[in-house]
């Protein structure tokens, strides 16, 4: 990816919608890994999603982050293919597997392998807005190759009033991030699930009832 061209875009155009025009409040900061290898789950209402937890990160540790994203989302044309994995840099998940081709997880788990800090929203797409859906396994199986990685769980509230899945204008709307305490692998799948469902729900019930 083009660090320079990314570091600036972040600099120049993500930190001021997030800080200024949204106002981000950050719950916990001191709980986000700093350095890889590390896996960060949130909850998923909005492409501002993953450039809200990306604008945690300083322009020299951007380097290090990478979100998950869909292929054949945002490999729909050249530019936008371009745009996402030069500048955002993402890791791109195949959703439509076939049984010929390979491990849907392997970039993922290459990307671990390398030290980054990855960002993956076990949701698998955005749902409606404040609102969480069921978490896909996948994440598990991810953790269980790599029982020694810490997993940090994120709870993100009012992106998704922000900037609705579908709509294109973004709505000047105050939005919060909740950092969890990191854990590990327990395992077993169910358990994990489990630890990591109650994790983000736990987080979000540190929002005042009113703001939902």
């Amino acid at each position: 990816m083009n660090h320079f061209l990314r570091a600036l875009f972040f600099l120049i155009v993500v930190r001021p919608i997030m800080l200024v025009i949204l106002g981000m409040n950050v719950r916990h900061a001191e709980r986000l890994p700093r350095s890889g290898p590390a896996v960060i789950v949130a909850n998923h209402n909005s492409h501002l999603d993953a450039l809200a937890l990306m604008t945690l990160y300083s322009t020299r540790e951007l380097r290090h982050v990478q979100p998950v994203a869909a292929a054949d989302y945002f490999f729909r044309n050249r530019w936008l293919k371009w745009f996402a994995t030069q500048i955002i840099g993402i890791i791109p998940l195949q959703r439509q597997v076939k049984t010929a081709r390979r491990d849907p997880l392997a970039p993922i788990n290459e990307a671990i392998e390398k030290n980054q800090i990855v960002i993956l929203f076990p949701e698998g797409t955005r749902g409606e807005p404040e609102q969480i859906e069921t978490f896909k396994t996948g994440v598990a199986h991810i953790a269980k190759r790599h029982p020694d990685v810490d997993v940090v769980p994120i709870f993100m509230h009012g992106f998704g009033k922000a900037l609705p899945r579908g709509e294109a204008l973004l709505v000047p709307f105050f939005c919060d991030v909740f950092v969890g305490e990191s854990f590990r692998w327990t395992g077993e799948r169910g358990s994990f699930m489990d630890e990591m469902t109650g994790r983000i729900e736990a987080l979000a019930g540190e929002m005042p009832a009113q703001t939902w």
